[in-house]
């Protein structure tokens, strides 16, 4: 009988760095970036507050042009997979290194600094594995009413 294992990751943190997106020599996209998140303890036996943060590294296939969106400080939920690489480096040690492949990345809090705090998360990447489901139509949309939104209505 096979086992099941499951390897999910989900992270909601602020944007350490700006993401880069190069591109492979066969023209696929890669963005990386780093995103950090906090936790808040009391210490039982000081009684004070402490925090830690920790950094995780993100790798993003695939999708395109978002660097003017993934900016330094940015809160940000990411979903994905932990992945870990290997490679000799040039004294022919082995290093490793563990990131999120991440299959969902969604910008959180709006714009900032453009008055839209209350426009609610914008997505930036859909997931890969199942397409959105389309939501049900309205008597409004039977009828061929006109929604109002256009391609200049979607920020990227």
């Amino acid at each position: 009988m096979a086992s099941r294992s499951v390897n999910k990751v989900i992270l909601i943190g602020h944007l350490g760095r700006d993401a880069e997106t190069k591109f492979t020599p066969s023209g696929v996209a890669m963005t990386k970036f780093s995103v950090a998140t906090n936790r808040r303890w009391k210490d039982q036996q000081t009684g004070e507050w402490k925090e830690e943060t920790d950094w995780a590294n993100v790798v993003l296939w695939r999708q395109e042009n978002l660097a003017n969106y993934l900016t330094k400080g940015k809160q940000i939920y990411v979903e994905g997979r932990l992945q870990t690489r290997s490679w000799d480096d040039k004294d022919g040690k082995k290093q490793y290194m563990t990131e999120v492949v991440a299959d969902e990345v969604i910008l959180l809090g709006g714009r900032g600094g453009e008055g839209q705090e209350a426009a609610g998360p914008q997505p930036v990447s859909m997931p890969r594995s199942a397409p959105r489901p389309q939501p049900a139509a309205s008597a409004g949309d039977e009828m061929g009413a006109d929604q109002g939104i256009t391609d200049d209505d979607v920020p990227f």
